[in-house]
C-alpha cells in the first residue's frame, strides 16, 4: 500500500527541532537615511558619485521625455517625475544606490487610469496624475508603518515576468501612431494593426524613415556598445538633424515648447473625479510599480551582496512619489536602467541621485529651447527599443523547461494584459497569483514514514528502500497547512491509506509538524477522519501540532474527542507511547 504515497519529497526526515529564535541586536538609526548614506562618506567617492550623478542625468533624459507620452503627458511632466522623486527617496530610501524615475510598465497603467476616467482636457490630466503619485506615496507609508512589504511578493516572478511582457507588447502596439505618423484610435493587440492597414495611404514615410533608423541604431548599440547610452545619442542625433534640416517643415513632428520652470509646490486637486475612484487607480498603480520597483532593488541587491528590505524602502517609493505629486509628477519606482548605470559608474551614495537631480535641472533651465526640435518619431523609437528590452524571452523559455504550468501562468498575463487592456491586466495577474497559490496549497504532499534499522529518526517509505513501517502503526506526514480549500482532498488521502491499513495495524499517526496552519474546516475534517478509524478499529493519534492549531483543535473539541492521552508533542514520545502499550499487552497475554 506504500506505493500510494510515492509523491513525497527527496529528502529523508530526521527529528525535528524547534527553529532559533533570531534576535536582532540593536543599533541607531539616525532620523534620516540620507544622514546614515554620508556617515563615514570618503573622499575619493566624491568622483564616483558625482560621474555617477552626470551619466543617471544622461541615460534618464531620454526616458524622462519619452515615457509622458505613454500616459498622454506632456514632456516636462516626465522631467519634473525625475527630479524632484530623486531627492525625495535620497532623504528617505533605505538603499545607497537605488534610482527612482519614470518606469515604462507604471506610467502604461497610469495611462490605463486616465483612459478609464476619460479625462480629455491636459490641465485634469496632470493633476489626476500628480494626485495619484501623491495617492501612491500615502499608501506606500501607510504600507510601512503597517508592516505590508510583504505584497512585493504578492505578484509570483512567473505572473510579474507575464504581465511586463504583456506591458511591453502594449507599447509596442502604442508606438504605430509616433512611427507612421498616423492617428491610431483603436485599443488591444490586433485592432490598432487593422486600422492602420486601412489607413495605409496616410502614413508619413519620412516619420516612418526616421523612427525605423533610430530604432535600429538604439538596438545595434545596445548590443554592439552597451556602454554607450543609446537613448541620449538618439535623443541628441534626431535634435541635431530636425533642426539643421527642418523636420517640422517636412511634416515630422516634434515635442515643442517644454517649460524652462519648474513647478513650485502644490497639492494637486483633481476635479469630476471621486476620491474611491483615485483610491482605486492608486492602488493598481501601487501593485505595479511597488513590485516591480522591489524586483529591480533586490536584484541589485543580489548582486551586490546587501539586503533589501520591503518595508524599508516602501517609505522611499512613498516620500518619491509624495515629492512628484506636489510638483506636478507622476508616479514613478525603482528604474533598472538608471540604477543600472549608477551600478556600472561605481556610485556609493544618494548623492548621485542628487547630483542626477540638479543636471537635469540645469537641463530644463538652459536646454529647454535645443529640446523644442526633438521629433516625436525618436520618442517612438526610444520607447520600442525600451519596450523590447523589458520581454525576457531567456527567463520564459527558463520557465517552459522548469514548470510548464509556471509558464502557463506567464502566458494568462500576457495575454490578460494585451487583450483585455492593462488595468484588466493587473487584475487578471493579481487572479492568476492567487490561482497559483491555491494550486500550490491544493494538493499538498505528504507520505508515509517508517524506521531505518540502526538508524534515529523517521523517513519516508517511498523514498528509502531500507525504511521499514514500525508494525503496528502507520505514520502519516502531511507537508503543508490544512485549510478549507485543501480539506476534502487530504481527507480523501486520509481515509484511504486508513482503509489500506496491513492487518494488525492498531495505531494511525497524523503528524502535522509541517501544517503551521490550520482552520475551522480542517478540525471537523480531522474530527471524521478521527471517527472514520475508530470505526475500523484504530487509533487516531496527533502529533506534533503548533500552537494556533492546537488551540483551534482543543476549541473544537477535536483534542477532547481524540483524547489528551493521543495528542504528542513529539513522534518519539508517539512511538514510546505505542510501544509502552504493546508491551503492556504482551504481557498481560503471558
Amino acid at each position: 500500500m506504500w506505493g500510494f504515497f510515492w509523491s513525497g519529497r527527496s529528502r529523508p526526515l530526521v527529528r525535528r527541532q524547534n527553529a532559533a529564535r533570531c534576535r536582532l541586536k540593536g543599533f541607531n538609526v539616525p532620523t534620516l537615511p540620507l544622514l546614515s548614506s554620508f556617515r563615514g562618506y570618503r573622499a575619493e567617492w566624491l568622483r564616483y558619485d558625482l560621474t555617477s550623478g552626470l551619466a543617471i542625468a544622461a541615460v534618464g533624459l531620454p526616458s524622462a521625455i519619452a515615457y509622458p507620452a505613454l500616459a498622454g503627458l506632456p514632456p516636462e511632466i516626465g522631467l519634473y517625475a525625475s527630479i524632484v522623486p530623486l531627492l525625495g527617496y535620497a532623504l528617505l530610501g533605505s538603499s545607497r544606490q537605488l534610482i527612482v524615475g519614470p518606469d515604462a510598465a507604471t506610467v502604461t497603467v497610469l495611462a490605463a487610469v486616465l483612459l478609464s476616467f476619460g479625462i480629455t482636457a491636459m490641465p485634469d490630466r496632470i493633476a489626476v496624475s500628480a494626485a495619484i503619485a501623491l495617492l501612491v506615496g500615502v499608501m506606500c507609508f501607510a504600507a510601512s508603518f503597517l508592516r505590508l512589504g510583504f505584497i512585493a511578493n504578492f505578484l509570483s516572478r512567473p505572473v510579474l515576468i507575464g504581465f511586463m511582457t504583456g506591458i511591453s507588447i502594449s507599447i509596442l502596439i502604442g508606438q504605430l501612431g509616433r512611427f507612421t505618423g498616423v492617428d491610431i484610435d483603436s485599443d488591444g493587440l490586433l485592432q490598432p494593426l487593422f486600422e492602420l492597414a486601412t489607413k495605409a495611404a496616410l502614413i508619413h514615410w519620412p516619420s516612418l524613415t526616421l523612427a525605423v533608423s533610430l530604432f535600429i541604431l538604439l538596438r545595434l548599440l545596445g548590443r554592439w556598445f552597451p556602454a554607450v547610452p543609446g537613448p541620449l545619442v538618439a535623443v541628441g542625433l534626431a535634435t541635431v538633424l530636425s533642426a539643421a534640416l527642418d523636420f517640422q517643415g517636412l511634416g515630422i513632428s516634434v515635442v515643442g515648447d517644454i517649460p524652462s520652470q519648474l513647478p513650485s509646490p502644490s497639492l494637486p486637486i483633481p476635479h469630476g473625479i471621486s476620491i474611491s475612484d483615485l483610491f482605486l487607480g492608486a492602488v493598481a498603480v501601487l501593485i505595479v510599480s511597488f513590485g516591480s520597483g522591489i524586483v529591480t532593488a533586490r536584484s541589485f541587491g543580489a548582486k551586490n551582496r546587501y539586503a533589501v528590505d520591503a518595508n524599508h524602502e516602501l517609505v522611499g517609493f512613498g516620500a518619491a512619489n509624495i515629492a512628484s505629486g506636489l510638483f506636478g509628477g507622476f508616479p514613478v519606482t525603482a528604474s533598472d536602467s538608471r540604477t543600472a548605470v549608477n551600478d556600472l559608474m561605481g556610485g556609493k551614495t544618494q548623492l548621485a541621485g542628487i547630483v542626477s537631480a540638479i543636471a537635469l535641472t540645469l537641463t530644463i533651465m538652459f536646454l529647454s529651447d535645443a529640446l523644442y526640435f526633438l521629433p516625436t518619431p525618436a520618442l517612438g523609437a526610444i520607447l520600442a527599443s525600451a519596450a523590447i528590452s523589458l520581454i525576457d524571452v531567456p527567463t520564459l523559455r527558463q520557465l517552459w523547461l522548469i514548470s510548464r504550468t509556471e509558464f502557463m501562468f506567464a502566458v494568462i498575463s500576457i495575454v490578460g494584459v494585451v487583450v483585455l487592456g492593462v488595468l484588466k491586466g493587473v487584475v487578471i495577474a493579481v487572479g492568476a497569483t492567487l490561482l497559483y497559490l491555491l494550486m500550490k496549497g491544493l494538493t499538498p504532499r505528504d507520505a508515509m514514514l517508517g524506521r531505518i534499522p540502526g538508524r534515529d529518526g523517521f523517513y519516508k517509505l517511498h523514498r528509502y528502500r531500507d525504511a521499514r513501517p514500525i508494525p503496528g502503526m502507520a505514520i502519516y506526514l502531511l507537508q503543508g497547512n490544512l485549510l478549507f480549500f485543501n480539506v476534502d482532498y487530504v481527507k480523501g488521502r486520509l481515509e484511504a491509506a486508513i482503509a489500506n491499513l496491513d492487518a494488525g495495524t492498531s495505531w494511525f499517526i497524523f503528524d502535522a509538524g509541517a501544517a503551521s496552519q490550520l482552520d475551522s474546516s480542517a478540525a471537523a475534517m480531522l474530527d471524521d477522519v478521527y471517527t472514520f478509524a475508530e470505526q475500523r478499529g484504530v487509533k487516531f493519534a496527533i502529533v506534533e501540532l503548533h500552537s494556533e492549531p492546537r488551540d483551534i483543535l482543543v476549541r473544537s473539541g477535536v483534542v477532547a474527542r481524540v483524547g489528551s492521552h493521543m495528542i504528542f508533542d513529539d513522534l518519539e514520545d508517539a512511538v514510546a507511547a505505542f510501544s509502552a502499550i504493546e508491551s503492556q499487552l504482551l504481557s498481560s497475554k503471558e
